[in-house]
């Protein structure tokens, strides 16, 4: 049985964790191309996108091994790497920050917020978009599935928490996923939905977020109530 994750209290939240890729940044076209080129590339069957959207969110070799677990570790590892070559070398599918990313982020920031990202990404990959994008000033510590456990174990989100002396109650988490949302809820912190992504609105639902957004404009309606926790 499921126990609710209590809402956060208008008056109480400090730290807001964001995940990255089909959250702040529109990149499931880039993943769903490069998984795909890398099948053919090792002349494995090739998934639909549909297949490779519900492991987005993972890390690398959690999403390997959920693609493909009848293969040997050894071959589900060539996978990983040929994904990544084609996905920071070889595929030209567009990514781009969601509308209203910067904004959100801006204006979170002004209000005294303290803001992160847990996300599935390598860290070259955090890295790289936190540069080119111009948003890592804003974010005061991050964590990737490499340096942590993969989503949905909580232990990231508890790791930021430290770091921001923050308890669950005082936080709330943003994603696109229900690996997102079940960490979340595994930590017993808030979450929101944000159904832009690459789990859809009833996927994201069955995870018991405490608000399902269409974008980030909506996000940002709905935390307008929000005052930072008081010191």
């Amino acid at each position: 049985m499921r126990v609710p994750t209590p809402s956060p209290e208008p008056s109480h939240l400090k730290l807001v964790m964001f995940d990255w890729d089909g959250t702040l940044m529109d990149s499931t076209e880039r993943i769903v191309s490069s998984f795909q080129n890398a099948m053919r590339t090792l002349s494995l069957p090739v998934l639909p996108p549909e297949s490779i959207m519900a492991v987005i969110g993972l890390g690398l070799p959690e999403a390997a091994d959920a693609l493909f677990p009848e293969l040997d570790s050894a071959v589900q590892k060539r996978l990983a790497q040929v994904y990544q070559q084609y996905y920071f070398e070889l595929d030209p599918t567009p990514m781009r920050l969601y509308d209203g990313a910067e904004d959100l982020l801006a204006d979170l920031a002004v209000r005294g917020f303290w803001l992160s990202v847990a996300t599935g990404k390598s860290r070259r990959g955090l890295n790289e978009v936190l540069e080119s994008t111009g948003l890592g000033r804003y974010f005061f510590a991050t964590r990737c599935a490499e340096e942590t456990l993969s989503k949905p174990d909580p232990l990231m989100l508890r790791e930021l928490m430290f770091e921001a002396q923050a308890e669950p109650a005082q936080c709330l988490m943003v994603g696109d996923t229900q690996f997102d949302l079940d960490m979340a809820r595994h930590a017993r912190v808030p979450a929101v939905g944000v159904t832009h992504g690459a789990h859809g609105h009833e996927a994201l639902a069955a995870s018991q977020p405490v608000a399902l957004v269409d974008d980030l404009y909506a996000l940002a309606a709905w935390m307008r109530p929000f005052e930072l926790q008081p010191l």
